[in-house]
């Protein structure tokens, strides 16, 4: 028998799944919170420094003040662009959530994509295997301030350097590094060569499908076994007691162009999830097309949740 997966609730932020009232933002997530605790994984949470005018927390700040508040949920970043943070300061700012926390953040990391924010706030946006390189050696900085072993940490790249930067407390449980993206050329790499975890936003079971096949021959190709990587789902889940409803709810949803949301009544969003399961994934983290309604999401607890 297939085990349950865990489910993650991606935090609403921005434009979009928010209360009309900007007052009702933060009594909003707490109550979601609340009931998502002991029920759900975890909560994750977008990288984004502005969407229009829309009002949008920054990520790391938003996951430290909840994590203290939800103490049975894990808590993490989907996905923070490498390019936000000075790699150093964003390996001590993880091991203090990680250590305050108990062990419970995944930093999940991303070469970053929306460049306008980037420009605005005065960071550079190189061209994609640029972005990628550097987040290869993010992830190299972080490992090795993180390494009980090593009690400073030295690294040169061709973007970072540290030297004999010190890291304590040492971690008491590792922090899992989660790569988010699908590109074949340069992201499925990258996850093969440092990710702990994976996630594919949108993707269908037949795409899933076919780039864990070539997520696994690059891992063979690295000398690692692709059952080492923890496989996630993340989109929008649209879910009614008919299949009608549900349908309309997406009318009014903007779904992320080539995105496949999970669309139905209980018993087919569960055939869905099932699909994805037999590939090995076993997190889904989810936004709901109803929010800030919580009829979707009382009736996914309900019929299909933990």
């Amino acid at each position: 028998m297939t085990p349950s997966p865990d489910f993650g609730w991606l935090i609403p932020a921005g434009k979009q799944r928010v209360p009309a009232d900007t007052a009702a933002y933060w009594p909003h997530l707490h109550h979601v919170l609340s009931t998502l605790e002991g029920r759900f994984h975890s909560a994750w949470m977008s990288d984004h420094l502005m969407d229009g005018q829309a009002s949008i927390p920054e990520a790391l700040t938003t996951l430290s003040y909840l994590a203290g508040l939800y103490p049975q949920l894990h808590w993490g970043s989907a996905v923070l662009s490498q390019g936000f943070r000075n790699p150093a300061l964003l390996a001590k700012m993880g091991a203090t959530l990680q250590d305050i926390s108990g062990g419970r953040f995944i930093l999940g990391l991303g070469s970053g994509w929306k460049e306008d924010e980037h420009l605005a706030y005065g960071f550079d946006f190189p061209k994609a295997s640029v972005r990628m390189t550097q987040l290869g050696e993010v992830i190299q900085v972080c490992r090795a301030l993180w390494d009980p072993a090593q009690a400073t940490a030295s690294f040169t790249g061709q973007h970072y350097q540290v030297q004999g930067a010190i890291c304590q407390p040492k971690l008491a449980s590792p922090i899992p590094i989660m790569i988010g993206g699908g590109g074949e050329k340069l992201t499925l790499p990258m996850v093969a060569a440092h990710a702990d975890w994976w996630n594919l936003p949108g993707a269908t079971p037949a795409d899933y499908a076919r780039k864990l096949d070539l997520l696994e021959s690059l891992c063979n190709a690295k000398g690692r076994s692709l059952a080492a990587i923890r496989k996630t789902w993340m989109g929008v889940v649209s879910i009614d007691p008919t299949r009608a409803a549900a349908e309309r709810q997406l009318e009014t949803y903007t779904v992320w162009p080539g995105d496949t949301p999970l669309v139905g009544t209980p018993d087919e969003i569960r055939g869905q999830l099932a699909a994805y399961q037999s590939l090995g994934v076993d997190l889904f983290i989810l936004a709901f097309a109803d929010e800030p309604s919580l009829a979707g999401l009382n009736l996914f607890l309900d019929e299909i949740g933990n």
